[in-house]
């Protein structure tokens, strides 16, 4: 018997992805902006660090404790569901195996075929078939709070490396210039690299956050120089 070919898809890798592309982009832009905001208000070399190094814990913290959060309520919803589900199988299996039926209907299986696969995957895993095909639950997709909040707090602060320790040596006289490149320069790998795995356009997206680059460094470098020449 020949053996099965399992295929790997995209989609396996959409949480990790998500939390990791998201920290790296924040910890990147917003450090880099943060960085040259001080920078163009004419703030000292020390200052610069000081700032940028504090952005980085800051932010890392922020979207460790915000994915957490966020991802950690999707999770409590998800087992809300289930819960639901299994109360439902125990107290009235025949319901759910017309409405499980009903969705295979739904989806284009003749009504004795859709009722003789509800009734298989049903007697295999009733819940798994359930949270699955009503819920889209699914092991690739369910949420993973932890998983999440760390790959976010990591990716954020290798993001917001690159900002720092550019900044860190470069002379005070280029350190605009030569923070601001180097940021763009990654911004436009990191999207390239997350549309090749995602399977978009690498241009496109290389392109998308460069733009959204340019804009967040330019408004807040011009806030930083207008505060400056102020006081």
């Amino acid at each position: 018997m020949p053996k099965v070919q399992i295929e790997v898809h995209r989609t396996n890798r959409v949480g990790w992805l998500r939390a990791a592309v998201l920290g790296a982009n924040d910890g990147l832009l917003s450090t880099a902006s943060l960085v040259l905001g001080v920078a163009a208000a004419h703030g000292t070399h020390a200052n610069i660090l000081i700032a940028g190094t504090a952005g980085l814990v800051a932010g890392s913290m922020s979207m460790a404790a915000g994915e957490y959060v966020s991802v950690h309520s999707q999770a409590d919803t998800e087992l809300a569901d289930l819960e639901r589900e299994k109360s439902e199988l125990s107290t009235d299996f025949a319901g759910e195996l017309d409405e499980l039926a009903g969705i295979y209907v739904g989806r284009g299986l003749e009504k004795s075929l859709a009722k003789e696969v509800a009734k298989q995957l049903m007697a295999h895993d009733a819940l798994g078939a359930h949270a699955r095909d009503e819920l889209g639950v699914t092991d690739a997709l369910t949420a993973r709070p932890v998983q999440a909040a760390l790959a976010s707090a990591a990716s954020f602060a290798v993001g917001a490396g690159v900002p720092l320790l550019a900044s860190g040596l470069s002379p005070q006289r280029l350190l605009i210039p030569l923070v601001a490149v180097t940021s763009l320069v990654c911004l436009a790998a990191l999207g390239a690299i997350a549309a090749e795995v995602g399977g978009a356009s690498v241009i496109k997206g290389a392109i998308r956050v460069m733009f959204w680059g340019i804009l967040a460094m330019a408004v807040t470098a011009g806030v930083g120089r207008l505060f400056g020449a102020l006081v």
